[in-house]
């Protein structure tokens, strides 16, 4: 049998870059994830298009670097998103409801059919279950797709899902939809389902408000009662705004950053601080960074 390909980034293509593509049932479903499981499932999802599948299943890496600096979080973060991710998406299910002759139809899929965290070395493999990888790949209608970069720096799942479901409708910028439809895809609790000054105060707002400033988006939103009291569901109207160019300064390079004299700083190895640094840092946030990760065990 073949072994599956591992998925790592081209050189000159940042992550952020690529696009997320899923089927329009997997952006209207219950995802069942948190912010680390859907960041970690988000990075291997933009990577579809760049592997051969062999014996029909995809495997992905994703490193703590890789994941630092798509998400813009420092690198114990990163180690500690992806170790939670890597222990929790064995059990995560996606759902969806439909109408049958004699009640309502649920369908689950489980995410991954198998997670390999390798403790102490900063990366994870991970391969999406047979029932779900149809709603990734090889789409061609009813399906949604938008840049990770677009999302990458949202630190609420509510505005996730909710900025999932706005690029749903992208080329017309109008998202009408159930409230109870609305409620299962962005899995909002009991005490928010049963009272909407909950789910305005707690999920619809806060969504909106870091969607707003964080990606550029003009949205306005109304929740529809037709012909009674009873809220039956929402409208959002949105589009994209410009974001502002870059200034002269921005423009500038970076300054380069000087060379220590000596051979450690706090017991790391001048190789070890440059091969191990994260873009932007400085030799001694760097070193003491490593020093640390490697007296928690996770840099050997």
């Amino acid at each position: 049998m073949a072994k599956p390909e591992l998925v790592n980034n081209s050189p000159n293509t940042p992550v952020n870059e690529l696009n997320v593509n899923m089927s329009n049932a997997l952006v209207r479903a219950a995802q069942g994830l948190t912010l680390p499981e859907k960041r970690v499932v988000s990075v291997c999802v933009a990577k579809m298009d760049s592997v051969r599948p062999a014996s029909g299943r995809y495997l992905f890496k994703l490193t703590a670097q890789e994941f630092a600096e798509t998400f813009d979080v420092d690198a114990d973060t990163a180690y500690e998103q992806m170790q939670f991710a890597g222990d929790h998406l064995m059990k995560r299910i996606a759902s969806t409801f439909e109408d049958g002759r004699r009640g309502k139809i649920e369908h689950k899929w489980v995410w991954v059919s198998g997670v390999t965290y390798h403790r102490g070395e900063g990366w994870m493999e991970l391969g999406f279950s047979h029932e779900m990888t149809p709603h990734l790949t090889l789409l061609r209608q009813q399906f949604t797709s938008y840049k990770l970069k677009q999302a990458s720096d949202l630190r609420s799942i509510y505005s996730w899902r909710l900025f999932e479901l706005l690029m749903q409708f992208k080329t017309t910028g109008v998202l009408h939809i159930d409230i109870d439809e609305f409620c299962h895809a962005v899995e909002a609790p009991d005490s928010a389902r049963k009272d909407f000054a909950q789910l305005r105060k707690r999920i619809i707002e806060p969504a909106v408000a870091e969607l707003k400033a964080k990606n550029g988006m003009d949205i306005e939103w109304t929740a529809k009662k037709p012909g009674g009291r009873k809220i039956t569901s929402l409208e959002f109207i949105f589009q994209k705004q410009p974001r502002p160019a870059p200034s002269a300064m921005d423009a500038l390079p970076p300054k380069k950053a000087r060379k220590p004299s000596g051979k450690t700083i706090h017991g790391v190895a001048i190789a070890d601080i440059e091969k191990l640094a994260l873009i932007g840092e400085s030799y001694e946030t760097a070193a003491a960074r490593i020093a640390n990760n490697r007296k928690l065990g996770l840099l050997e």
